[in-house]
């Protein structure tokens, strides 16, 4: 009798342990809700924000598109780039919109799902085309001659579609992992969009495993290629203090400069983001983080590209003056 008691009570244990850690219908992102009195400034802010990032980047891919001028392997990246960006940032700030004007942030399991693996797949794809653009400025300053042959255009197309697809086998295993754990009573996400570290937080039971999991494809996926970015540009440097002449030094750091700052705004916050300990980790540092790398970034982009690019302002006045002619 005692030993059937026993059992009956470790089945009941066994079968609250069970309820508790399942897969949840749907997530809640809290977003700002701790901050209500802001959610209607917020919105205008990021609608604002929005919007801006699709006309910059659009504009950007319209002017090297047209111009003549702009027609080489550099500005063919940057068109590439910009495009990227635009998909990059619709992955998470129109759901973000839409939590602050309904005041709701529910989303379902299968949509938290798509919108995390479609954001890791698309940061991984930054990741990559940013060391394929440090490649190019590596064979234009550094073998000039050889660049044409180098960099053909069915060669740059290669490198992109590569940059694409290189990490989507990685980021949708790296999307069921994660949303394969067993997760707690609570399915509310304290962050503005389905992201790894915010949901760990919600995993039950011993996530060591999959903590060094996450760690290894960050190493992979944003050191990997920052190395090669730095390896690019170490050598560029060296070439570049060779040069005698005082405006060919200037031209070169010139056409390098705006990527460079593309490069440390992006990895700079991503890096703090997925590679600091998880002890160090502070909610509200980890969305101020999460901004600028999904929606500051975005936006600098076509004012770096543009203000720092002589040939760009001048393609931009071009088609300003075309459109005022009109």
């Amino acid at each position: 009798m005692k030993f059937s008691l026993v059992n009956l009570q470790r089945a009941n244990k066994l079968k609250i342990i069970e309820t508790n850690l399942t897969l949840p219908m749907e997530f809640v992102l809290l977003g700002f809700s701790d901050i209500p009195k802001l959610h209607w400034f917020l919105f205008g802010i990021f609608l604002s924000v929005y919007i801006i990032i699709l006309l910059g980047n659009g504009i950007i891919i319209l002017i090297t598109r047209v111009e003549p001028t702009l027609q080489n392997p550099m500005y063919f990246f940057i068109s590439n780039f910009s495009f990227l960006e635009i998909c990059y940032v619709s992955v998470t700030l129109p759901r973000m919109l839409m939590d602050l004007f309904t005041m709701r942030g529910n989303i379902s399991f299968f949509a938290c799902a798509t919108q995390m693996c479609l954001f890791l797949i698309l940061g991984a794809t930054e990741c990559f085309l940013l060391a394929v653009m440090a490649y190019d400025r590596y064979v234009a300053i550094c073998n000039p001659l050889h660049y044409p042959v180098v960099m053909s255009h069915k060669v740059c197309t290669q490198l992109v579609v590569g940059s694409w697809i290189i990490g989507i086998p990685i980021q949708v295993g790296q999307t069921y992992q994660i949303l394969s754990l067993p997760f707690c009573e609570s399915n509310q996400i304290n962050h503005f969009f389905c992201d790894i570290p915010p949901l760990l937080k919600l995993a039950c039971g011993n996530i060591f495993v999959n903590e060094i999991v996450v760690f290894i494809f960050a190493v992979l996926i944003v050191t990997v290629p920052f190395m090669l970015i730095l390896a690019s540009y170490s050598r560029i440097i060296s070439t570049i203090l060779k040069l005698s002449s005082n405006t060919g030094r200037t031209k070169a750091f010139s056409t390098c400069s705006s990527h460079l700052i593309v490069v440390f705004l992006f990895y700079g916050s991503a890096s703090i983001t997925y590679l600091k300990p998880k002890s160090n980790k502070n909610e509200g540092t980890d969305k101020l983080l999460s901004l600028f790398y999904t929606i500051l970034t975005p936006m600098f982009n076509p004012l770096i590209y543009s203000l720092r690019n002589k040939d760009v302002t001048g393609a931009l006045r071009k088609l300003f003056s075309r459109l005022v002619a009109v």
